[in-house]
């Protein structure tokens, strides 16, 4: 279940460019009283934290010692919210909690590294059974996996953007500098690529330059593999990060913020190309407000191709 546009948001900041809340009001709060949310790294744990309690949404936080960031206990306290360290890899524990606290939806937010994932993690029999009966370990087929233990436990999970909606990057584009001809050669070039290595779950982003793949992302993350096309080809390169086709918007959402930004200034990257409406903007209108700073064009890619619901 997802809101269906029913609700008006707003954003505010602490007055240094640091989004402290996204506040919702809407007309379907009524159905969802009790939410889960399981918490890996960054900021999205926390805006979704702040978008389910700013409707009055009770929030059971279960969140990945290894990942999330310690300050979010702090933040749960303030929003009155029940919050459980696990370790990654204890998906029974994380199940008990759940069900201990009359939940039957949930939200995944933030990122657990992808190489954390398949390495070094301790699994409880719960998590043992789904790496056993998985064809592939890839993202997709464990969390899919998860997900449908998760579903027999009585325990739905959400599309992790239900609370966040007014950050999803729209179509267009989104900077005062439109890409230039050179940039947009480059992105239409990319996209083809882009969306096979997506549609395979091997990355979401790769780097191209003068029509030439520069870098593709695997485990590492979006800003490395920034980093490591400045490092390539030099200042010039344009990123193209896109959604899988049919996105399953539960988990693995593409997400966008400041340190991209920060990224591409370090890389000398002059263009960015987002998927409309399936990527967060995690720090909203700031993050283009920075591109803006170092005249780094952003456009959201309108896609024909619908979310997986």
């Amino acid at each position: 279940m997802s809101p269906s546009g029913d609700f008006v948001a707003w954003i505010e900041d602490d007055g240094t460019g640091r989004p402290t809340g996204v506040h919702l009001i809407d007309f379907f709060s009524s159905r969802m009283s009790r939410i889960g949310l399981i918490a890996g790294n960054g900021r999205f744990p926390f805006l979704v934290l702040q978008g389910a309690r700013s409707l009055g949404h009770d929030v059971t936080i279960v969140a990945i010692k290894e990942e999330a960031f310690r300050d979010l206990e702090g933040s749960a306290s303030e929003a009155r919210a029940d919050f459980h360290w696990v370790s990654l890899g204890q998906l029974g524990t994380c199940i008990k909690i759940l069900k201990a606290a009359g939940i039957s939806q949930a939200v995944m937010a933030g990122q657990v590294k992808h190489v954390k994932i398949f390495s070094g993690i301790m699994p409880d029999r719960a998590l043992l059974s789904v790496l056993t009966r998985l064809k592939a370990r890839n993202t997709d087929a464990l969390i899919s996996a998860v997900a449908g233990v998760m579903r027999e436990e009585g325990i739905e999970l959400l599309d992790s953007t239900t609370f966040l909606h007014p950050l999803l990057a729209r179509a267009g584009t989104l900077t005062e500098r439109m890409p230039n001809e050179q940039e947009h050669e480059d992105f239409v070039f990319g996209y083809r690529m882009a969306d096979a290595i997506a549609a395979l779950d091997i990355g979401q982003t790769i780097a191209v330059k003068h029509k030439a793949v520069v870098a593709v992302e695997a485990m590492e993350g979006t800003d490395e593999v920034i980093g490591r096309a400045g490092h390539l080809a030099g200042p010039g390169v344009r990123v193209i990060k896109v959604a899988k086709p049919n996105q399953d918007m539960r988990f693995d959402v593409p997400v966008i913020g400041i340190a991209t930004i920060q990224a591409m200034r370090l890389a000398g990257a002059s263009a960015l190309s987002v998927d409309a409406e399936r990527t967060l903007v995690l720090d909203g209108e700031h993050v283009f407000a920075s591109a803006n700073d170092a005249s780094i064009a952003i456009i959201g890619r309108a896609r024909s191709d619908q979310r997986a619901e």
